[in-house]
């Protein structure tokens, strides 16, 4: 196996949320804050993992008979174990693996930011254990590894893919899509990071069919909007309405953590806003026609849960640099 450095990038699910796991198209855009791998060839058997900035333990396995066996930093490092065992990559030497996520923690809180670095990570580590940009079904398979079975793989597909995306579950079939001309955005954070695989776990206990149904509705008409700015900001408020009593009926919260003001002021704005995250907090997206406007609007409002990020889309999905 060859050195590599390989990168991913984060993502935020804009419609489609929940009801991608029932078969409705997720839309998803790329984000440029990316997770990054390096890894380089050591002499011995031991293969050894850090991450700067998030853990300050040296993870150390061996692997035998294709098997990990941890020395120490199991815990710390389930992301590695779970691409091993799917990828099972093949090499005679020890491996020195770092893993960056920095790019994905609020600098002033140290609190993660909600843009999928879990999913990041895994496309980047999959990019550089397989040496190859051809990695959708091992990346699922270890991202669901290490969420336990948990999640619809729009976060993986958005990370690989890059840009707007159109993901459905079924087949993981990945479509790009074109930004819409003369749609505006800004970016929120909540400032409150959030726990998607808890979320999804609070899912599975609840009921509520029938607002799980007008969500998969919406969410097709949805998918269908984003060809134009104007069918985007007319289809969003329904989309909304019915994701916010998806949230209430099963106890989610989507809209809290200033989340559900934030809709409010924007609609009698004009705007269009809508959180983004598994629910309690994360980030939301501000949409308007004019950079002018979105800016005007976040400029009248100050304090936490109001901070516009310094986020963008993505074009480019996972990158691999072999050495």
């Amino acid at each position: 196996m060859r050195d590599a450095r390989a990168s991913a990038p984060g993502k935020l699910v804009l419609c489609g949320e929940y009801a991608v796991l029932d078969g409705a198209p997720a839309v998803c855009m790329a984000v440029n804050r990316r997770a990054k791998v390096s890894i380089t060839a050591v002499d011995g058997e031991q293969h050894r993992v850090s991450a700067p900035g998030h853990s300050s333990v040296e993870g150390q396995f061996v692997v035998d008979g294709g098997a990990i066996a941890w020395l120490q930093g199991e815990d710390d490092y389930r992301v590695v174990d779970a691409a091993w065992h799917a990828i099972a990559p093949v090499t005679k030497r020890g491996l020195s693996i770092e893993l960056d996520t920095r790019a994905f923690v609020d600098e002033a809180s140290g609190n993660k930011i909600g843009i999928g670095s879990s999913a990041a990570l895994t496309v980047a580590l999959a990019a550089a254990l397989t040496q190859s940009g051809e990695i959708l079904e091992p990346a699922l398979h270890a991202h669901r590894l290490f969420q336990g079975g948990s999640g619809s793989g729009a976060d993986i597909a958005t990370s690989l893919t890059g840009g707007l995306v159109e993901y459905r579950m079924k087949g993981a079939a990945v479509s790009r899509l074109r930004w819409p001309a003369g749609l505006a955005y800004r970016l929120v954070w909540s400032g409150v990071p959030v726990s998607t695989r808890v979320k999804l776990e609070q899912l599975e206990k609840s009921g509520h069919d029938a607002s799980r149904a007008a969500l998969l509705d919406a969410a097709e008409s949805m998918a269908g909007a984003w060809r134009s700015a104007a069918a985007v900001m007319s289809q969003f408020p329904t989309y909304i309405a019915a994701l916010r009593q998806f949230s209430i009926d099963h106890d989610l919260g989507i809209f809290d953590a200033g989340h559900g003001q934030l809709v409010s002021a924007a609609a009698a704005a004009g705007l269009v806003y809508k959180p983004c995250g598994a629910g309690g907090g994360d980030v939301g997206i501000l949409l308007g026609n004019s950079d002018k406007q979105l800016d005007d609007f976040m400029n009248d409002r100050k304090g936490p849960g109001c901070q516009v990020l310094d986020f963008r889309l993505e074009p480019e999905g996972v990158l691999l640099e072999q050495r």
